[in-house]
């Protein structure tokens, strides 16, 4: 026969209480209890940033500063280049080198400097332009015997290239050449203007005037010295008093005959 009797549980004895869960433990199956929270990206990200080596972490490369070092020299050559040899070339190939990468200037006197006129095609042409030498042997053709310019050829012929008189101004004194810039006196037309007015027009006529003589020299004062055909070689020297013992020269007919009277105001 089965037994019929139920098996009850022991009463715990009086003296021992239940024991209770207490929080702490609570809290401790709960942990076990719950699975591990992913990590987000960005505690990973930090993770792995600071399992980095530092030699990782350094950018710098020795060889990136010599390249960037190396292509600034060389742009700095190519950009001096060009600005030495006026625009010819960016890789010094220059086909005038200019007088002080080749030589020293030199120096000679109005009696030297003829010798230099084109007759001996042994030496170079030389024309002497307000005490500066060119050399202008590329244009021999012109400034030869024979040629166009030969008056200008072996001398300092400045006074020539403001007048227009190759053969009569071959000098470098420049005194009196404003004249041909200023207008004739002329008594019908200078009748339309009082005594006091002329006078303060003929100071502002003669400033003008002595400017554009100025500006007429300096126009081929450029054009030879910044020529890539012509090239600066030296200096004219003279005595100190030169000009004193040079008699003042009249302006040639052709420059004489370039002058106008004066424009009439209009009413």
């Amino acid at each position: 026969m089965a037994d019929s009797t139920v098996r009850q549980r022991k009463a715990a004895p009086a003296d021992e209480p239940e024991k209770e869960q207490t929080p702490e433990k609570e809290e401790t199956s709960e942990r076990e209890e719950t699975p591990e929270r992913e990590e987000t990206p960005a505690k990973k990200t930090k993770k792995i940033i600071t399992n980095i080596d530092d030699e990782e972490l350094d950018p710098y490369n020795p060889y990136v500063d010599i390249l960037r070092v190396l292509t600034f020299l060389l742009l700095a050559s190519c950009g001096l280049s060009y600005v030495i040899s006026g625009g010819d070339s960016w890789w010094w190939g220059l086909k005038q080198k200019p007088t002080y990468m080749t030589e020293p200037p030199i120096y000679l006197t109005l009696d030297e400097l003829a010798t230099y006129d084109g007759t001996d095609t042994e030496k170079p042409l030389y024309i002497g332009l307000n005490g500066t030498i060119f050399d202008v042997s590329n244009g021999r053709r012109i400034y030869g015997p024979g040629g166009s310019y030969h008056g200008f050829a072996g001398c300092d012929a400045a006074r020539a290239f403001v007048t227009g008189c190759f053969g009569e101004d071959r000098t470098a004194d420049l005194r009196g050449i404003e004249l041909m810039y200023m207008p004739l006196d002329d008594p019908e037309t200078d009748a339309h203007w009082s005594e006091k007015e002329l006078a303060i027009m003929r100071v502002h006529e003669l400033e003008a005037a002595k400017q554009k003589a100025h500006n007429a020299l300096l126009h081929w004062v450029k054009f030879f010295s910044n020529s890539q055909k012509y090239k600066k070689v030296g200096y004219i020297t003279r005595e100190k008093d030169w000009l004193e013992k040079e008699p003042i020269k009249e302006l040639c007919p052709p420059a004489l005959n370039g002058r106008k009277k004066r424009s009439v105001p209009a009413v």
